[in-house]
């Protein structure tokens, strides 16, 4: 295959997949505890294509291709509600949320209490303390920095907070909730703020620049394959020897 039309295909390709990443980012640009997406690329390895034994055939096709997206783990903003089930944490850490899939871990800490006095997520999901789901008593709910609940001033439970060495140990699933084949490790010093909530970390303006640029790309590149394809129907019309 040509190694132009390959090159421009594979960027086509590859633009389209971080289109769809920047498209996710913008459109969670509100969702509470939102962690962005950032796209990252690398070369094709001309060696593994054994047909391309000269320095000149192997830097020719040497082709971009989207590595993944990796999570951006800057924090957001805090903002107020005075909610007492509400909270937000400051610092690195996941609240940990017991789900029919298994444990998962999340920043949005909109939280409310079901029928049963669970604390449960917005989806209804029990929220887990480091013994457990959290059942809370009737009275009136304080959350201390480090994640301890106390109702009337006795101490009920303690939330649970995970931290990850890094940000490839976390999958994201939907509902800010994230998958790890990793455990994690207990927040040592967790920041809990009750009555907040944290905001997306999706800069809106940023995701829209880079929406439009990579749509330009995109359609210059869709553009040139229309050429290429042009240019092989020709050759195979009027080029090519006939019998």
């Amino acid at each position: 295959m040509d190694s132009g039309f390959y090159s421009t295909f594979t960027g086509f390709s590859t633009r389209l997949d971080a289109l769809e990443v920047v498209a996710n980012n913008l459109a969670n640009a509100n969702t509470t505890g939102y962690k962005a997406q950032v796209s990252f690329y690398r070369a094709m390895p001309a060696w593994l294509q054994e047909s391309l034994t000269t320095p000149l055939n192997q830097v020719v096709n040497r082709f971009g291709v989207l590595g993944g997206a990796q999570l951006d783990l800057t924090p957001g903003n805090l903002e107020k509600t005075e909610n007492p089930t509400d909270v937000a944490l400051q610092g690195a850490g996941f609240f940990n949320v017991q789900t029919k899939a298994g444990v998962r871990f999340t920043r949005d800490g909109n939280f409310q209490l079901n029928a049963k006095r669970q604390l449960v997520t917005g989806t209804g999901d029990p929220v887990l303390g480091e013994q457990g789901p959290l059942q809370i008593p009737s009275g009136q709910i304080t959350i201390s920095e480090d994640g301890t609940i106390s109702v009337d001033g006795g101490v009920v439970a303690k939330l649970k907070v995970t931290e990850f060495v890094s940000a490839t140990d976390l999958k994201p699933e939907g509902n800010s909730y994230f998958a790890s084949k990793s455990a994690g490790k207990l927040s040592p010093d967790p920041r809990v703020m009750q009555g907040s909530l944290e905001t997306s970390n999706a800069n809106p303006v940023k995701a829209t620049v880079s929406l439009i640029e990579l749509q330009r790309t995109a359609q210059m590149m869709e553009k040139a394959l229309s050429i290429f394809h042009n240019e092989f129907n020709k050759t195979a019309a009027q080029d090519l020897p006939r019998d």
